[in-house]
């Protein structure tokens, strides 16, 4: 592998993905396009040049960007731009005098106005296809990057007005390419459903933290028994806070008008408990219910069904390893296991999730004939 710049060779290689920031995503599609059947050549810029270092002796990258002016860019045939959201805006400009006629410049940001915006005011509408796979973590950076951390994810792809629609469709294919879901919307629309999906719960998710902090008391009683479902709904509170600063910014009118719906629907839940409305509350969590199962029994996407056993164990030695190892002698996958210690909606104190309705009903079968109680 050939990574001195001054040995680079100036015949165009067809199948150039170039990559401008290689974080969690970056990394991620770099690593995932290594999968294709198809030998591409990557090459990339980071702001750390040590991240390219390290991918390029881990066979991710083929070879390093000097800078975002390198004249290596003018051969890549898809640019990815996987800065921060206004970083990404900043950056476009930059390489603008690169971008070859035939190549497709997208992006993985999470608010799609601005950059489109950009797009336009370069005269570059044509060329650019955004992009938004739905997929994180709350690690950071190109060591947290996952070669299918794409699978299964929505990835969502928006054009202007005067996008070329081979590009489109381009690029539509290649997200498929690395397993993920590719659907189609326009780029204003994305940032409202995105706000209500992903912007509004990571800020009620920080909020509800927040409410614990202010209100324990001084032997931290909340912190202590906060788990189970508390924990599940707040995980999203440990992304970056940069991130999330910039996405505040960059979409905040459809943040803070869905915000106020939330508001005000929270006024009418807090209402409606002050005046013991038995069957408006009955019906408040009936609806809820109902419409999230919807999400779950959903035959594709990514939110699939859960399918968990609560299993009642004594606090002693060996238990957990021996229900494992009962479980793996019948070919059953543990998808994930752990100890439940606030019971007070989950029955029995192992949590195993498996991956199918057969696992799991021949897991529970299997553990019940061995005296386990299970639900």
């Amino acid at each position: 592998m050939n990574t001195q710049t001054d040995n680079r060779t100036n015949t165009r290689k067809p199948g150039t993905i170039a990559f401008i920031g290689l974080g969690l995503i970056g990394g991620s599609i770099a690593k995932a396009i290594r999968k294709f059947p198809r030998r591409y050549r990557l090459i990339a810029w980071n702001p750390h040049p040590e991240r390219v270092d390290d991918a390029i002796r881990d066979g991710v990258i083929d070879e390093k960007l000097d800078s975002l002016t390198d004249p290596l860019l003018s051969e890549a045939d898809i640019i990815y731009l996987c800065a921060p959201v206004e970083k990404n805006c900043e950056n476009l400009e930059t390489i603008l005098p690169l971008i070859n006629d035939s190549a497709i410049v997208t992006d993985i940001g999470s608010v799609k106005t601005n950059i489109h915006e950009t797009a336009i005011r370069l005269w570059i509408e044509d060329r650019f296809v955004g992009g938004h796979p739905m997929a994180g973590s709350e690690r950071t950076g190109y060591y947290a990057s996952k070669d299918h951390l794409l699978e299964n994810a929505y990835y969502i792809i928006t054009a202007s007005a005067g996008a070329d629609e081979a590009r489109v469709r381009r690029m539509s294919a290649f997200a498929a390419g690395i397993d993920a879901i590719p659907i189609r919307m326009d780029y204003k629309e994305h940032d409202r459903v995105v706000a209500a999906v992903s912007h509004v719960p990571h800020v009620i998710a920080a909020s509800l933290v927040h409410l614990v902090e202010d209100n324990d008391n001084p032997e931290h009683l909340m912190k202590t028994i906060a788990a189970g479902g508390f924990k599940d709904i707040t995980r999203i509170a440990s992304s970056s806070p940069q991130m999330w600063e910039e996405i505040c910014m960059t979409n905040g009118d459809n943040i803070t008008g869905l915000l106020q719906n939330y508001i005000d629907a929270l006024v009418r839940i807090r209402d409606t408990i002050d005046s013991r409305k038995a069957k408006d509350i009955a019906a408040f969590f009936a609806g809820a219910r109902d419409y999230r199962d919807s999400f779950i029994e959903a035959s594709s996407g990514p939110i699939k069904k859960v399918y968990a056993l609560h299993i009642d164990i004594a606090d002693e030695p060996g238990v957990i390893a021996s229900v494992a190892t009962l479980l793996a002698v019948h070919t059953i996958n543990i998808r994930n296991i752990g100890i439940t210690h606030n019971r007070e909606i989950e029955r029995g104190a192992l949590r195993i999730e498996v991956e199918t309705a057969e696992d799991a009903e021949t897991a529970r079968k299997v553990l019940t004939q061995h005296g386990y109680t299970v639900s």
